[in-house]
């Protein structure tokens, strides 16, 4: 019978990488919920709606992208700051060719 290895440092559920993915997944959900925005009024300065909703959504998404990016970075450093450097894992130099160094 073999036994399945137990895998450490793989995909983790935290509130950080929650907001991540709602910060990614609103635009797609307002843009497709073509029913909440498909009218006439209220329009903004004489333009409908239907198109001012929609434009708006641009710098907002730019914005949610932006956040969730930068929300991955410090989740990223974070998981890198937690996990200690193994005692064989320092970094040495190598040779050009890629081969062992001198």
């Amino acid at each position: 019978m073999s036994e399945t290895p137990e895998v450490t440092g793989g995909p983790v559920v935290t509130p950080v990488r929650v907001v991540i993915a709602l910060c990614l997944l609103a635009p797609f959900a307002a843009m497709l919920w073509v029913g909440s925005y498909a009218k006439v009024d209220p329009a903004f300065i004489g333009i409908p709606f239907f198109y001012w909703y929609q434009m708006l959504w641009v710098p907002l998404s730019a914005a949610l992208t932006v956040t969730a990016y930068k929300l991955w970075q410090r989740d990223q450093r974070g998981r890198a700051a937690a996990v200690p450097a193994s005692p064989g894992s320092s970094p040495k130099a190598s040779s050009p060719k890629g081969g062992a160094s001198e």
